[in-house]
């Protein structure tokens, strides 16, 4: 990821997964993961629309807007998945205790 990431992003993108695990206790991950999957995408389509002037714009950038999104995603998923693969035994006998 990129090293431009402002000094409070680490905090609220931990406000938002103790919110997922505070769901997980009343739900199962894969569905609190669903949920928490369709509120980003929510989300993002609002920021995107916040910078048109039309529907129609929005509709014509489409395909640029989910590639950008959807790069960021990869990039963030595969940044987490080496942390987790690399650091597993010391990640997941905490979480299992």
């Amino acid at each position: 990821m990129t090293d431009d990431v402002d000094e409070s992003f680490y905090d609220r993108a931990d406000e938002h997964i103790n919110l997922a695990n505070d769901q997980g206790r009343e739900a199962a991950r894969g569905k609190v993961s669903a949920s928490f999957m369709y509120a980003v995408a929510r989300y993002n389509a609002w920021v995107s629309a916040s910078g048109f002037s039309s529907g129609a714009d929005m509709k014509a950038a489409q395909v640029e807007t989910i590639a950008f999104f959807t790069k960021q995603y990869q990039s963030m998923l595969e940044e987490n998945l080496n942390d987790y693969s690399k650091n597993f035994d010391c990640y997941m006998k905490a979480g299992m205790q």
